[in-house]
């Protein structure tokens, strides 16, 4: 008998191994977890920000029997008082200081609408030569600091006798570049098609500069207004430089006697840092809204 021929069998196929269950991450877990980072962040630039703000307006409010280096320290005052601010009062002629503030601060912020608004329209409506030129002489002013430029514009004020004169200290700020850029770009966005309506009615260069084109950037001249009356309230090297007579000192320049007559009350001091400040925060807290509203404002309204 013959024997038979083996079969031939197809090789078993391995069976696919079972997938193994992929563990997906919580998206919950995740959300939470960037939340965190993101409020230690803020928590983070708040004390670096408002942190020596805070320890000041904390340290001038601490009464006489508390110790202002105590550790660990202590934000909020155990007994709050206003000795210290009283005090700054008797030292040093504190109201007339915020007068001689106000007066430039008030003046800086006026000359630059002005005179800001007025070559801000210049540039971004009339065509004349040099016009580039002038673009980039306002941007330069910008970038270059104060202190390259600043002993020939104190000789400058010098040789028209205005040291000593509060006039010498709102002069050189009277319009700066930021003021004519910013008023340049708003005018830009403001649409020309207005304008040339007004033209065809008959309305003349100043006439569509003062009716039409000021009002509609009213927002931008807030943001020009609220950025020169705190960097002339704030100055401190420039009227240190022009005003000799204390009766004419700012109130940054007239606060640096607290530290040299009250050396070792940091109280006093901190009283008159806050005194200096105060006005500053309340009055760009209650501006914000226009702030930020004029920082893109250029559209038409309705």
């Amino acid at each position: 008998m013959s024997t038979p021929a083996p079969t031939l069998r197809a090789p078993a196929l391995e069976r696919p191994a079972r997938d193994q269950p992929v563990r997906r991450r919580n998206p919950g877990s995740r959300h939470l977890a960037g939340m965190t980072v993101r409020y230690l962040l803020l928590i983070l630039l708040f004390v670096i920000l408002a942190g020596p703000f805070l320890w000041q307006l904390s340290t001038s409010l601490k009464d006489a029997t508390e110790n202002v280096f105590a550790y660990p320290p202590r934000l909020l005052p155990a007994h709050p008082s206003l000795d210290a601010y009283a005090k700054v009062a008797e030292v040093i002629p504190v109201w007339r200081y915020i007068g001689n503030s106000l007066a430039v601060a008030i003046a800086s912020a006026t000359a630059n609408c002005l005179f800001g608004s007025m070559a801000g329209y210049a540039l971004a409506r009339m065509r004349f030569h040099g016009r580039k030129v002038a673009y980039f002489a306002f941007l330069a002013t910008i970038i270059i600091p104060f202190e390259v430029i600043m002993v020939s514009v104190f000789l400058t004020v010098r040789g028209m006798g205005l040291v000593d004169n509060l006039l010498g200290v709102i002069l050189p700020t009277a319009v700066t570049g930021l003021s004519v850029l910013l008023m340049r770009n708003a005018f830009l966005a403001f649409p020309r098609s207005i304008e040339e309506a007004a033209l065809v009615d008959g309305a003349g260069e100043w006439r569509r500069f003062w009716s039409i084109a000021v009002p509609s950037v009213r927002g931008t001249l807030t943001v020009v207004a609220i950025f020169s009356f705190m960097f002339a309230w704030d100055d401190f090297l420039w009227p240190l430089i022009v005003l000799k007579n204390p009766d004419n000192f700012t109130l940054t320049v007239g606060i640096q006697y607290l530290s040299g007559t009250f050396s070792r009350d940091q109280r006093v001091i901190a009283a008159g840092t806050m005194i200096a400040v105060i006005p500053l925060v309340a009055g760009f807290f209650a501006l914000q809204k226009y702030f930020f509203r004029g920082i893109g404002e250029g559209a038409v309204k309705g």
